[in-house]
């Protein structure tokens, strides 16, 4: 019974998630919000490039197939492809933004423009309750329930990743951050199969398709997140070391399944997929960006205004994993590693798209947080803690509906 509460309840936070972003989204078309008119046509640009290759008119991102208004607006992602091949995206990222509208007719009246409108963050919205759900299926399974509704109400409440989901002021990466999140832990999950004496392969087919799509997903929206190719390779060889030869047949095969899935969003244009990867910038790396008190200061101002709370939380997290011993294992251990090297990663590239890897660290930083709170709650502080905690959550969520009313 209590399990079945406790689904009920993160069931209730994702529609709420979900309510939220849908009112974002409504208050940005229907007035001008800041950034209404440049990202409105920056938005239709995007989408009006992958409409193009879903008839057969070009493939997006390429030298030619650019629409004027996205050159003119010169946005750091997308700069490169008025110059020639998008050195940040693959045409997944345009073909997922058109999806929805393939089948109907071009914005015309304005009536009909902002239903096209909506339609074009259908994709985002879906991938955000998507990654919602992840998130709180992985915490529940490593931590328990506690852990669980800690991640995601963190998650459901958080400004960054409502307005990434809502696609509202700025192009959205949580498809990439839904992509990585799969990746990482589609591997983990696979690597504890390995204990079993079965086909490698055919048993795992599920998880290996699964992992491909997450890995074609997340590198496709940003190429730089083709560093998730070796990390999710050293995952399964540091928890299957009695079995590592299967573990490399597992990674090649679903390695090869997000290469074809990302020669599919070039619709097999084989010719062209090589020279959009020559062309590729995977980052654009500053080594003094690492040394700049600047930058750090930046990071953590992003990180606080994508989940204010974690000004708090997550300094105390760190240091209880730093000097309690029980808190250091593996389930703890791995969404920090893979925060750390997203946010090394943001920092060493200030730009796009180093930019996108403070998204996709959100879930991994969410998931350690919850971790080593769950652990907390286990001691003999733990009444007293799930008191403040408990105040906290329903203070950070209660924040965050208020200061959306008032968009």
């Amino acid at each position: 019974m209590a399990a079945n509460r406790t689904k009920k309840f993160a069931g209730t936070l994702l529609l709420i998630f979900l309510a939220q972003c849908v009112w974002l989204i409504h208050a940005e078309l229907r007035s001008d919000f800041g950034c209404y008119p440049a990202g409105t046509m920056e938005r239709q640009a995007r989408v009006m490039e992958g409409l193009r290759q879903w008839r057969g008119r070009g493939i997006a991102g390429t030298p030619g197939n650019i629409p004027l208004g996205l050159a003119v607006l010169g946005d750091n992602s997308t700069a490169g492809a008025s110059r020639g091949y998008d050195p940040c995206r693959s045409p997944v990222w345009y073909l997922v933004a058109a999806a929805p509208v393939v089948l109907g007719p071009s914005p015309g009246t304005p009536a009909r423009q902002k239903l096209w409108l909506w339609l074009t963050r259908v994709p985002y919205l879906i991938f955000g309750v998507l990654l919602g759900a992840s998130l709180w299926y992985v915490t529940r399974r490593l931590y328990g329930n506690p852990g669980g509704v800690i991640a995601l109400v963190l998650y459901c409440f958080s400004p960054g990743i409502i307005q990434s989901s809502s696609e509202v002021c700025r192009d959205s990466e949580i498809g990439a951050a839904w992509g990585a999140f799969g990746a990482v832990f589609t591997a983990i999950a696979l690597a504890h199969t390995l204990y079993a004496p079965r086909e490698v392969v055919l048993w795992n087919r599920r998880r290996i398709t699964l992992l491909s799509i997450s890995l074609a997903l997340a590198i496709g929206s940003q190429f730089s997140l083709i560093i998730l190719v070796p990390v999710t390779l050293g995952f399964l060889l540091y928890l299957a070391p009695q079995r590592r030869q299967a573990a490399v047949v597992i990674w090649a095969a679903a390695c090869a399944g997000a290469g074809i899935l990302l020669a599919a969003g070039y619709f097999f244009h084989f010719q062209i997929l090589w020279q959009s990867l020559r062309a590729a910038k995977l980052l654009d790396v500053t080594s003094s960006a690492l040394i700049m008190s600047e930058s750090y200061r930046w990071a953590a101002s992003h990180i606080v205004q994508s989940s204010p709370l974690l000004i708090v939380l997550l300094p105390v997290a760190f240091l209880g994993y730093a000097v309690w011993r029980r808190a250091r294992y593996f389930g703890n251990a791995a969404p920090l590693l893979v925060a750390a090297l997203c946010l090394a990663l943001a920092l060493a590239a200030p730009t796009f798209p180093g930019q996108g890897f403070f998204l996709v660290a959100m879930p991994f930083l969410f998931a350690s947080v919850a971790g080593v709170f769950a652990d907390l709650l286990e001691t003999r502080f733990g009444p007293w803690l799930r008191i403040l905690l408990t105040a906290s959550l329903t203070g950070y969520a209660f924040w965050s509906l208020v200061a959306l009313a008032q968009v």
